[in-house]
C-alpha cells in the first residue's frame, strides 16, 4: 500500500506540475496580441495585470484557463490514486491539497516559460473549489471584502493567504467535526500553500511600504 501511495502521489506531482506550467495570461496574451505579458505593466503573467494591460476578454480567457487547469489537475490526481490504490483507501483533500501545491508551483515556475509565470492565487482559488468548497465559500468573500475596503488585490491575495489555514483548521473541525489529526494535517499542507502564496507577494509587499503598490482599477504607476 506504501508502494502504491508513493507511485500515487508522484504520479500527481507531475502531471499536477505540467498542468500548472501551461500560464494561461502568456497563452493568452501571445494568441491574441503576440505579445508575452511578462514585459508589459507589472511583468507579471496572471490575472490582475493582464486586465490592467489588456482589458476585460483576455483577462475573462485567463480566469478560465487559470482555473480550468486547476480543477482537471486535481480530478485526474484523485482518478490516479483511484485507479491505482481504490475507491476510499486515501484522503481525498490530502490528494487535493498535493496536487494543488503542485499545480501552483507550476503556475508560477513553469518549466514551458523559462521558470517566470505567475502568483498562484487564482489557481489555488480553482484547488478549493473541487477540494474544500465550505472553505472555498469563506475565503472569497473575504478575499472580496478586503479588496473593496483597501481596493489593493495584492493585500487581499495576502489577506486570503493568512486567512486561509485558520479558516480551513475550524471548517474541518468545528463544522464539518474531522478528528483533530486529520484536521492538523489538513491545515499544514494548506499552510504550506499560504506561505508559498504570500513569498510571492514579497515585490508587492515592498511596493506597498514605499507608496507605489497599483490599486484595484488604476493604471500601473511609474516609479
Amino acid at each position: 500500500m506504501v508502494a502504491k501511495f508513493i507511485i500515487s502521489t508522484l504520479i500527481t506531482l507531475v502531471i499536477s506540475y505540467l498542468l500548472g506550467s501551461c500560464n494561461s495570461s502568456i497563452i493568452v496574451v501571445r494568441l491574441l496580441k503576440h505579445q508575452d505579458i511578462r514585459d508589459y505593466g507589472s511583468k507579471n503573467a496572471g490575472l490582475t495585470n493582464t486586465l490592467r494591460v489588456y482589458g476585460k476578454f483576455p483577462a475573462l480567457l485567463t480566469l478560465i484557463g487559470d482555473l480550468g487547469k486547476g480543477i482537471i489537475a486535481v480530478l485526474l490526481s484523485i482518478l490516479a490514486f483511484t485507479m491505482i490504490m481504490g475507491e476510499g483507501a486515501f484522503d481525498r483533500l490530502v490528494v487535493g491539497y498535493i496536487a494543488g501545491f503542485a499545480a501552483i508551483l507550476g503556475h508560477i515556475f513553469p518549466i514551458y516559460y523559462g521558470f517566470k509565470g505567475g502568483k498562484g492565487v487564482l489557481v489555488a482559488s480553482s484547488i478549493l473549489i473541487v477540494v474544500d468548497p465550505m472553505t472555498f465559500c469563506i475565503v472569497i468573500p473575504f478575499f472580496a471584502l478586503v479588496l473593496f475596503i483597501t481596493r489593493y488585490v495584492s493585500v487581499s491575495s495576502i489577506s486570503a493567504a493568512i486567512a486561509y489555514p485558520i479558516i480551513t483548521f475550524c471548517t474541518h473541525y468545528f463544522i464539518k467535526q474531522m478528528p483533530l489529526n486529520t484536521c492538523l494535517l489538513h491545515t499544514g499542507l494548506v499552510a504550506l500553500t499560504g506561505i508559498l502564496l504570500i513569498y510571492m507577494h514579497r515585490s508587492n509587499i515592498e511596493r506597498l511600504k514605499n507608496g507605489t503598490e497599483n490599486k484595484f482599477g488604476q493604471k500601473k504607476k511609474e516609479n
